[in-house]
């Protein structure tokens, strides 16, 4: 036996015994991956119009049969205003799922490429920068959405870039912190000195170090910007009526948690799901958390 077979033979058990992802984070990518597809399919699956009214099937269940006594094509029931639930929650979730998913993109975006940037030329640039970021991390978060959404006259639209501002600090601390030890490594200056461009260094040098963090950022603000679309549309300052939202849903339907329980605990039940599952999802690798809160700390 050679030396490779050797090698191969003494590493092989540990390999099989060593998941490629933790279990909690398989489950949270299940919980995250189903309600996305939810959202995807859902009115393609059963298709229906989320705010057409049946008024006389007002907080009936799933067994609702329409005047003429067919069933009626409702699997969650009805609301009060006699609106199908199940169609109400797959347009809810997709324009939650929407607005967070872009403010996380744009707000990775920004924060990575101004925090390189900082890292990279240090100086005034980044004095400027870091005191940008400060000035808006010191501002509460959802007073600076509703600042844009009193500017901007479309509400996702001002949600969006509302977050956008707000999630982008984080981004640009962490990739501020962690790009600071990448570019000073041997191998950047190596491709560097050999005439690599910016573009291939980021992707061979710096990526793979920041990757871990920033990914697990990712999850945790995508998480918190479905709270806080939630969290608006339950004071009636988020997404305006008759469009469905999660936190609308659930105020809407607040008053009749006596007759229709089950109809109140659906928006209930499934933003917990996929708040659970982005947690999930964000604590599976618990030593990119801890070193995204060290650099974090350090920036």
């Amino acid at each position: 036996m050679n030396v490779l077979e050797r090698v191969s033979v003494r590493h092989a058990p540990q390999a099989i015994s060593r998941p490629r992802w933790p279990l909690r984070r398989v489950i949270g990518a299940s919980l995250v991956g189903s309600l996305v597809s939810l959202a995807l399919l859902g009115l393609w699956i059963l298709p229906g119009d989320p705010l057409e009214q049946h008024l006389y099937l007002a907080l009936q269940g799933m067994h609702a049969t329409y005047a003429d006594g067919n069933l009626a094509s409702a699997p969650l029931g009805y609301d009060h205003l006699g609106r199908s639930l199940y169609h109400r929650l797959v347009a809810a979730l997709g324009l939650s799922l929407s607005i967070a998913a872009g403010a996380v993109i744009c707000a990775t975006l920004a924060g990575i490429s101004l925090g390189v940037l900082a890292a990279g030329r240090g100086g005034w640039v980044e004095r400027l920068l870091t005191l940008v970021a400060d000035s808006l991390l010191a501002l509460p978060g959802l007073l600076l959405v509703l600042m844009v959404s009193v500017i901007l006259p479309s509400t996702p639209v001002a949600l969006w870039l509302g977050l956008s501002l707000v999630l982008w600090v984080e981004f640009f601390r962490l990739s501020r912190a962690t790009g600071r030890s990448a570019l000073a490594s041997p191998g950047i200056e190596a491709s560097r000195l050999l005439g690599f461009g910016v573009l291939y260094r980021f992707r061979h040098h710096l990526w793979p170090t920041m990757a871990p963090v920033m990914l697990t950022a990712m999850a945790f603000g995508m998480a918190n910007a479905l709270m806080a679309i939630a969290a608006l549309g339950f004071v009636h300052v988020g997404i305006p009526e008759p469009t469905p939202e999660l936190g609308t849903m659930m105020v809407e339907l607040l008053p009749y948690w006596r007759e229709a329980p089950l109809a109140l605990l659906t928006p209930v039940l499934v933003t917990f799901l996929l708040l659970l599952g982005l947690l999930l999802m964000s604590g599976g690798d618990a030593k990119a958390s801890t070193a995204g809160n060290i650099a974090g700390a350090r920036a």
